[in-house]
């Protein structure tokens, strides 16, 4: 009874990602992608196999970024590291913590995360400044709608 609640509380999740590859797309799955307005291309990525290395450095001297997917409607990324407190006014956040355990800011309070957490960052809402107890944390970013430049404002 309790896997059926668990594959249950999973389903929904996956159907919410899934559905945001559905509609008609402008994507770039790797930096080696073709043209811009190429469909999404199945693809089959390891993430436990990435590292903090394999990542490309970001001007955030604590932070690698790979974008994985980039849609009208999304974008997702692999991340490793850590980033100051922030909000994106414009995007809402979903991360998914693969590997790594620690506390990150969320809204006001400190939540513990660990490895199989998800966390759902709704726009205007603080969040990052980790303390990683076990790391480096590795996590998979999706950001609704994409995340424009001017979307990241550092807060105390």
């Amino acid at each position: 009874m309790r896997h059926t609640k668990v594959i249950a509380g999973l389903a929904v999740p996956g159907a919410f990602i899934a559905g945001l590859f559905a509609s008609p797309v402008v994507e770039r799955v790797f930096p080696d992608a073709h043209a811009a307005s190429a469909p999404l291309m199945p693809a089959v990525i390891d993430l436990q196999a990435l590292t903090h290395g394999d990542l490309p450095r970001t001007p955030n001297p604590e932070m690698n970024n790979r974008l994985l997917v980039d849609t009208d409607n999304a974008t997702v990324a692999v991340q490793s590291g850590n980033v100051a407190k922030h909000i994106h006014p414009k995007t809402d956040e979903i991360q998914y913590i693969i590997e790594g355990k620690g506390a990150m800011w969320l809204g006001t309070e400190r939540k513990e995360f660990k490895p199989g957490t998800l966390i759902i960052i709704p726009k205007g809402t603080a969040h990052g400044g980790t303390i990683v107890s076990e790391g480096p944390v590795k996590a998979l970013a999706i950001k609704i709608p994409p995340q424009p430049k001017d979307d990241v404002v550092f807060v105390q």
